[in-house]
């Protein structure tokens, strides 16, 4: 498979990307834009953490990630997912786009092993977006990643949670080595929603594990 390059060709792929078919609102199910997708993926690249790596991405849901490094050049992209029905669409998807090196499995991160053997882990975690963040589910995620033992880790989280994840990361000795900033679109998908879009500014932590 010919690797992608140019940022805009990955976004433009990953526009095919469907969102989830069944948003539970219990697992905060939001699809990631491609446009957020593609430009974290393509920094990651540039900072040699996707082409001839093993990514895992966590929460999958759809797979625009892991679709995504498989279209980068990841040796393998392995998206974890507890929801069936987002599993299905993503091997759909990536079905489609004949990807080789991609997999996923319907499991629930809890029970996740490391026999993937991952060198990079990037995840959107559900963080808390519907209420004032308790540093719930989103730091689950970091502390399975970190068992997982991978070189570095992705992390999506509330920016007004930065002051308070910046100590935490130091805390348990990961290295944040750069903070990609995004405005994340929140559509009307559920009843409780009242307006029919609203932004949410989130960032990324870059950080390394073993250094």
């Amino acid at each position: 498979m010919k690797i992608i390059t140019r940022k805009k060709h990955l976004e433009m792929r990953l526009q095919s990307v469907p969102p989830h078919p069944k948003p539970k609102v219990g697992l905060e199910q939001y699809t990631t834009p491609s446009v957020i997708a593609s430009d974290l993926i393509w920094n990651a690249s540039s900072l040699g953490d996707i082409e001839n790596r093993n990514v895992m991405d966590l929460g999958c849901g759809s797979g625009i990630f892991t679709i995504g490094c498989g279209l980068m050049g990841a040796n393998m992209a392995c998206g974890i997912d507890i929801d069936e029905d987002s599993i299905q669409l993503a091997r759909q998807t990536s079905d489609k786009l004949k990807l080789d090196n991609v997999c996923y499995r319907l499991e629930d991160i809890n029970q996740l092993d490391d026999s993937f053997n991952a060198d990079t882990v990037i995840q959107n975690p559900p963080f808390g977006s519907q209420k004032k963040a308790e540093h719930g589910q989103d730091l689950k995620f970091v502390k399975k990643a970190c068992e997982l033992g991978p070189d570095v880790l992705y992390s999506f989280h509330m920016a007004s949670t930065e002051e308070f994840l910046s100590d935490y990361y130091n805390d348990n000795g990961l290295n944040i080595t750069y903070i990609f900033r995004y405005e994340f679109p929140i559509p009307k998908i559920y009843e409780f929603h009242k307006k029919e879009n609203r932004n949410v500014d989130v960032i990324v932590i870059r950080a390394l594990l073993n250094y």
